[in-house]
């Protein structure tokens, strides 16, 4: 590490000047240039990127099919408005998500600009087919920021505290967790219990569920779960939303992550590596849920915006002229899934390795066998990977959870870099 960080104080002092208090940075780290999973600060210093702004860098940094895309796109319309006039790059990405996600079904795409966008896009499509008010998510789940986002989104801290009232008719369920011993049956009749003393089927426009919660913990829904929410929905006329925001784009090892239950959802929304690092996200879904909103009911400024299309379009290509990429997450999940395991059993405040395909996090406590969740202990030791030159992020509604998101095309020899780096803070943070 370079010991020289001057440029770094001057532009993070800049930030706390500039900037509201309320949009933290995981990391004191300032950002110069990046490839592939690697990044370098305005001091010179080297730091693996496991974090990946969030899950939006699935193809790494600056992929040159993106670039290539995006600078030709640059030449032509920049920004038109989807609302104004038709062009070519929107329809392009509609289709291939329509393909992708409807799988030979007729499925319709309208594209916003974030995964927030997307999440009240999808609830207003599904009250506008179902004449229905009410929406049912779970607990731990994360669908955004904005007020119906932060609503739908089932942890309080810091999503919802001092930014009441809620939006109104939003029900919370309870979420499958293996390790904290909730069964798929608790979750199911936790649904039963809302339907029985809080509000009847008939009036739930849709249920939306994350394959695997990312935010939450990543905690990956059992197939049997999602089989018999898809049974649920169908049985009263509800429509089925999956938020594939984080596990999609084959952050699991296949193209979403309800693919691992077999299921087929009514809506789906996608957004993070859609783009490859631009600003886009989409509702996909059957033609005739979706055309439940009236003319002018959705839509959007910058939604589907020519730059950021022409980037998704090279992505999607990148996923479907080959599975290569597919198949590298399970591979490249599965490696760094052994080296995560092998910490587990050198280190016992690491009590649980978990997630699907390349979606992994480890649950740090504070003893193995009460299983007490440990926050502090878990910034302590993303500071100190910080330190070795690895960036991570923490998730969990008791944010004890550490979560691992480098691009799917990841060398084994950064994977053990880094592995080496989290191995070496563990040393130093949990003995």
């Amino acid at each position: 590490m370079n010991t020289d960080n001057s440029q770094t104080q001057a532009l993070l002092e800049a930030k706390q000047q500039h900037v509201p208090r309320g949009l933290v940075n995981a990391h004191p780290v300032t950002l110069d240039r990046a490839q592939g999973a690697e990044l370098w600060d305005l001091d010179g210093n080297r730091f693996l990127d496991f974090v990946g702004g969030i899950g939006v860098l699935n193809i790494g940094h600056n992929h040159p099919a993106v670039v290539d895309a995006v600078t030709t796109q640059l030449t032509k319309v920049s920004h038109a408005c989807a609302q104004v006039t038709v062009y070519e790059p929107y329809l392009d990405v509609a289709k291939k998500l329509n393909q992708l996600v409807g799988q030979g079904d007729h499925f319709k795409t309208v594209l916003l600009s974030s995964g927030a966008e997307a999440v009240e896009n999808a609830v207003k499509i599904a009250r506008g087919y179902t004449n229905r008010p009410a929406v049912i998510s779970f607990k731990g789940g994360f669908h955004g920021r904005t007020l119906l986002g932060s609503t739908l989104t089932g942890m309080s801290e810091p999503y919802k505290q001092n930014f009441g009232p809620m939006a109104g008719e939003i029900y919370h369920a309870t979420y499958p967790n293996e390790f904290r011993g909730i069964s798929v049956e608790d979750a199911l009749t936790s649904i039963d219990d809302i339907f029985t003393s809080v509000v009847t089927p008939d009036r739930v426009a849709a249920i939306i569920v994350e394959s695997v919660q990312g935010d939450g913990g990543f905690l990956a829904a059992p197939a049997s779960f999602l089989q018999q929410l898809r049974e649920l929905t169908e049985q009263y006329g509800i429509v089925l939303i999956c938020d594939e925001i984080q596990a999609g784009f084959g952050r699991t090892g296949k193209m979403f992550g309800y693919e691992h239950a077999g299921i087929k959802p009514d809506l789906v929304t996608t957004a993070k590596s859609l783009a490859g690092g631009f600003p886009l996200s989409a509702v996909v879904g059957k033609a005739d849920i979706m055309d439940g909103p009236k003319p002018g009911g959705l839509g959007g400024t910058y939604g589907g915006n020519a730059i950021a299309c022409a980037a998704a379009s090279a992505v999607i290509d990148l996923y479907t002229k080959d599975d290569s990429l597919l198949a590298l997450a399970r591979q490249r999940g599965h490696f760094f899934e052994e080296g995560l395991l092998a910490l587990k059993h050198q280190f016992s405040k690491i009590a649980d390795v978990r997630g699907l395909g390349f979606m992994l996090a480890i649950e740090i406590v504070s003893d193995s066998d009460t299983a007490q969740e440990n926050a502090a202990l878990v910034q302590d030791l993303i500071d100190e990977c910080r330190r070795q030159g690895l960036l991570v992020i923490k998730c969990g509604t008791q944010r004890n959870v550490i979560r691992f998101l480098p691009p799917l095309n990841t060398s084994e020899s950064i994977l053990s870099e880094a592995l080496t780096m989290l191995r070496d803070a563990c040393k130093i943070v949990l003995g």
